[in-house]
């Protein structure tokens, strides 16, 4: 049962097959928590698999808290890191999520987002152009570069620095995959001053007493609140940033909210994009459909977002004892939702495991539900419809360049591809 909590299960994809199984035996599951490499074992939780039961946990955090637990699967290491990590958006409930989620709303209105269209189209048409005439590249590097140069526009985040994010996301997001645990990118050469203060303070994995950092917390991000709170000294007229700065957010509010736009929001698309398009060149009729009826491309969009989730699950803690799918959960057990097993389900999805560009409706839960429904959603979807729009209409014929699945994130948390080579002909397109 504790395959579906194993980082290593996923490294060989995603376990739809399980997740089938284990939804015809029952709704919601008990699932152990074993330890892993160097993180001790955990007390066990509560998987929840059919559709109806996630929205249901979704929407009520009266019942099922955010705040009380954090949102990840692994509990805090101290009472300390769980206070600081409720102070993010992410991990709070009404009304305080709200306070927080209206001083960022701002950065994502329809208006907000119609500025920003014309600059990621011409950010995705320079991407493309720069490997077009090679006739092959790794999509998942090609596409990761996008999100990192929408958010620091979006934060204010100067061109120089921009490949700090990319080592936070590895950082946080990767701490359970040996490539990303470590990441270190960045020419010092090539950062502004206030960035080399930041990589000169970087901490260590490790505590004084040996004891792996908790990547998530805020002594692992010393060097990113430090950037931060740097950069928010001087802050770009209009950006992020400033809002966060003028919105009266306590000093470890506004440290969350810049971790939480800087490396969710980058991983959302990173994750989305490559396995995307993946999935997409998986089924060469439906690429082909595509091609043929570019008019597919919103509802294809939506469908990749079904079949490859860039979150697969996230943590609630129930409140009271509730019952919930035939089980009894106590009050302060951890209930996690499996957005990737929502998405399968076949009460809601006729034939789930089928790839269908033009699945109507589509109502999958990648980006959440109800008050935590992703902010961002809308940023993330423009993003992969540009970037896609100038992949698959500029590189044609495209195919994966090996033969061979491409390595995965080991993680139980985020569905990543590590690489995605492809290929296509060259000498022709638009």
């Amino acid at each position: 049962m504790n395959r579906i909590f194993r980082p290593e299960t996923y490294a060989d994809g995603v376990p739809y097959d399980l997740f089938r199984e284990l939804r015809a035996a029952a709704p919601v599951v008990r699932v152990e928590e074993p330890p892993v490499g160097e993180w001790p074992a955990g007390p066990g939780y509560w998987a929840v698999l059919r559709h109806a039961h996630v929205k249901h946990v979704l929407r009520t955090p009266q019942v099922f808290s955010s705040h009380a637990g954090a949102t990840q699967i692994r509990d805090p290491d101290t009472a300390g890191d769980l206070e600081f990590a409720r102070t993010m958006m992410l991990n709070q409930d009404p009304p305080e999520h709200a306070r927080l989620r209206r001083i960022m709303a701002a950065a994502f209105t329809p208006r907000a987002l119609a500025e920003l269209a014309t600059a990621i189209d011409s950010c995705a048409r320079d991407l493309v152009d720069s490997v077009r005439g090679s006739g092959e590249a790794d999509f998942v590097r090609l596409a990761a570069d996008l999100p990192v140069r929408t958010l620091a526009w979006i934060l204010g985040v100067p061109e120089q620095d921009r490949q700090l994010l990319v080592d936070w996301s590895n950082r946080v997001i990767g701490y359970q995959d040996a490539d990303y645990a470590d990441s270190d990118t960045v020419d010092p050469a090539g950062l502004t001053d206030l960035g080399r203060t930041a990589l000169a303070a970087r901490p260590t994995r490790a505590a004084p007493d040996g004891r792996p950092v908790n990547p998530r917390s805020r002594a692992a991000l010393a060097d990113m609140f430090g950037y931060a709170h740097g950069l928010a000294a001087r802050p770009r007229p209009g950006s992020l940033l400033a809002r966060m700065r003028e919105g009266g957010l306590s000093t470890e509010e506004f440290e969350t909210a810049f971790f939480l736009f800087a490396v969710a929001g980058n991983e959302t698309v990173r994750n989305a994009l490559p396995g995307g398009l993946y999935t997409l060149l998986g089924h060469p009729d439906q690429y082909r459909l595509l091609l043929r009826n570019p008019d597919l491309l919103d509802p294809a969009v939506e469908e990749m977002l079904r079949f490859w989730p860039p979150v697969l699950d996230f943590r609630r803690t129930a409140t009271q004892d509730v019952e919930l799918g035939g089980q009894l959960i106590r009050a302060g057990e951890k209930v996690v939702v499996y957005h990737a097993s929502a998405n399968r389900d076949e009460t809601v999805f006729p034939e789930p495991d089928r790839f269908d560009i033009g699945r109507t409706p589509n109502d999958h839960v990648s980006f959440g539900y109800g008050p935590h429904f992703c902010l961002g959603a809308q940023l993330a979807r423009l993003q992969m419809r540009l970037m896609l729009r100038q992949t698959l209409f500029r590189l044609p014929e495209l195919e994966s360049a090996d033969g061979k699945p491409p390595a995965r994130l080991v993680s139980n948390f985020q569905n990543g591809l590590k690489e995605l080579p492809i290929r296509w002909r060259t000498g022709a397109g638009t």
